[in-house]
């Protein structure tokens, strides 16, 4: 039997060129969006401050209040003043304003760090910067937009993986005319190498800037995943990331900088740069605080107290494991290519913009093909797949497993290879290769979790009617052997101790 199709193009009827054009068309548009505002938000603390000077500056004078002594004099100098969390400043600067946050509000005051006064307030959401990370994280679309925003992004990281396997040229004695513009030839042929030259060189950033957004979109199942896998179930971890204070009858809370320094006893050498206030009678303090080490700038890590007893309730350097502390340190600053100073976030502004660039020079080249065919009506006759039998099926399986091991020590390489790269230029090239394969390792996990139920239900519709169709049998198998191979990486990684974070 035989049945009509599109005429691809050469280099489109593997199954790579195909997703690579349908992925582009899809998701295109709204990933160049994505990585334009991404693009501008890797600059958003000094964005927010040249447009707000005059909140988030003061004129600095001879001491400074620490955090812990800033909070007891705000309330007493404001007692009407309500808010859930104070933010210090993570470059440490002298002269910059204390933020504090009323979430129900949505008001954000500034209050000066030498006298606790106030010198200004906004609502947050209001702010350039706000609206740029609500377009950023989910096109100002209530509820769906993070998941569009998020599904988008996963196709930009397949984008760039089919891309990188489309470039690669038939003799690698080609290999100078992929890697270069030919500026001599038309705009046709420039247009093709500038996508070619562009989605090469960018691909470690873009697809690092892509898995991390991705990471942020699905982040509840990725950190349910990161504590099942090292012996913790959902419910455990609720209580773990919630603990509550113990409230008896005439108790009384601790002062903030009680709690600081409780703090600090427990994790020596941090910098506290923000303090979540318990909500009731058995809340407890949240404090946000940098470590020393890697990313630079500091390594996030936080620590839960009691309000009564200052007794440590969560301590992610003792309680995380080592992929928790990776999150928690290390997800934000490759996102935003803070880990490794101006060098790695010029790098990240760059990749930002790529997407776009890629998105019209890929419309430059498919526009002009997909008119051409359209108007001609040309189509390919193409033999349609046949079903499998019982006998077939296992052997169809058997050699899409082996592939699929192929594919994923492929990808396992090419994971590592982009983090290092992205790295290379600030001398971080470890953490990021490894947190890389790491969280590439959670989404094959899911993916597998998807693949189980499809494979059931062809499983099923085969005892009824005795046979089945392939592509529920290749994703199955392909998705078992990229399983196989990112766990033992991730066991290898994550369980040794090969690399701390």
């Amino acid at each position: 039997m035989k049945a009509t199709k599109p005429n691809w193009a050469s280099h489109q009827r593997r199954w790579f060129g195909k997703w690579h054009l349908y992925l582009g068309i899809i998701a295109g548009a709204i990933v160049a969006f994505t990585g334009l505002t991404g693009s501008i938000l890797v600059f958003q603390d000094e964005i927010d401050r040249a447009l707000n000077r005059e909140l988030f500056e003061t004129m600095e004078q001879q001491h400074r209040l620490e955090i812990g002594e800033i909070i007891p004099l705000v309330k007493a100098k404001h007692p009407g003043l309500r808010f859930d969390y104070i933010m210090g400043d993570q470059d440490n600067k002298p002269n910059r304003a204390y933020r504090l946050f009323n979430f129900k509000t949505e008001e954000e005051f500034f209050v000066n760090p030498y006298t606790a006064e106030l010198s200004g307030k906004r609502i947050h959401e209001s702010s350039f910067i706000h609206v740029v990370t609500e377009l950023h994280r989910r096109l100002l679309v209530p509820a769906a937009g993070q998941y569009i925003v998020g599904l988008a992004t996963l196709c930009l990281l397949i984008l760039t993986i089919s891309g990188l396997r489309l470039w690669i040229p038939v003799k690698w004695a080609q290999l100078k005319s992929v890697l270069t513009v030919k500026f001599s030839a038309g705009f046709k042929r420039q247009n093709y190498d500038w996508h070619n030259v562009l989605g090469f060189y960018s691909s470690p950033v873009v697809a690092v800037l892509a898995l991390t957004g991705i990471t942020f979109t699905f982040s509840p199942l990725v950190i349910a995943l990161i504590f099942l896998l090292n012996g913790m179930p959902p419910q455990g971890v609720g209580q773990l990331l919630s603990p509550k204070s113990a409230h008896t009858a005439g108790a009384q809370p601790l002062s903030p900088g009680g709690v600081i320094y409780a703090a600090e006893q427990a994790m020596p050498g941090i910098r506290v740069v923000g303090v979540a206030f318990p909500a009731d009678s058995t809340g407890s303090y949240r404090l946000d605080v940098l470590g020393a080490g890697l990313p630079r700038g500091g390594k996030r890590e936080m620590i839960i107290l009691d309000q009564y007893t200052g007794k440590v309730l969560l301590n992610s350097r003792k309680d995380f494991p080592t992929s928790g502390r990776a999150y928690l340190a290390w997800l934000q600053p490759l996102h935003f290519g803070t880990f490794g100073g101006w060098p790695t976030r010029i790098l990240a502004v760059l990749g930002g913009l790529m997407p776009l660039l890629l998105f019209i020079t890929g419309f430059i080249i498919w526009w002009p093909r997909y008119r051409k065919q359209n108007g001609k009506g040309k189509w390919d006759d193409v033999p349609v797949r046949v079903a499998l039998s019982a006998s077939g099926g296992w052997q169809y399986f058997a050699q899409n497993t082996l592939a699929g091991f192929r594919y994923a020590g492929w990808v396992l390489l090419l994971s590592g290879v982009m983090g290092a790269l992205y790295g290379l230029i600030s001398g971080i090239i470890w953490q990021p290769a490894v947190f890389t394969i790491t969280f590439t390792a959670f989404f094959v996990i899911l993916n597998f979790v998807v693949a189980l139920p499809v494979f059931g239900l062809h499983l099923l519709k085969f005892l009824f009617v005795r046979r089945g169709g392939r592509g529920a049998v290749r994703y199955f198998a392909l998705s078992l052997a990229f399983l196989l191979v990112f766990m033992a990486a991730y066991l290898l990684l994550m369980q040794t101790g090969l690399l701390q974070f």
